[in-house]
């Protein structure tokens, strides 16, 4: 089981290897995503810096920048950041503005 933590609520599933995929979304607390991701073994996949700045003091954990492409499999979680406000096209927030949004995290988990 790999445990990720992404900046959006897309579950990427790799449909090469299966045909269909059952995913549980969970909206968590800070507390929760903190417990889940205190261990330090998780995959970044914040492709942006300020994104991963504003997680790692939100959760007092070292979130680094990693802008990899990730697919989950059975039996894998992620931990998702997700702004309930959708930016202009092209936007890229700084560290302050980001702090401003209003967000969910939320948890997946692949069935």
């Amino acid at each position: 089981m790999t445990v990720f933590i992404l900046n959006s609520l897309i579950t990427p599933i790799n449909f090469d290897k299966v045909q269909t995929a059952r995913v549980r979304f969970e909206r968590i607390d800070v507390e929760r995503a903190k417990n889940i991701l205190s261990n330090g073994n998780f995959v970044s996949a914040i492709g942006h810096e300020g994104t991963a700045k504003v997680l790692s003091q939100l959760l007092g954990i070292n979130i680094p920048t990693n802008r990899v492409s990730i697919f989950m499999e059975t039996g894998d979680m992620a931990i998702h950041f997700f702004l309930k406000t959708r930016l202009p096209e092209g936007k890229i927030l700084s560290e302050q503005e980001l702090k401003q949004l209003d967000f969910w995290l939320v948890k997946s988990e692949v069935l």
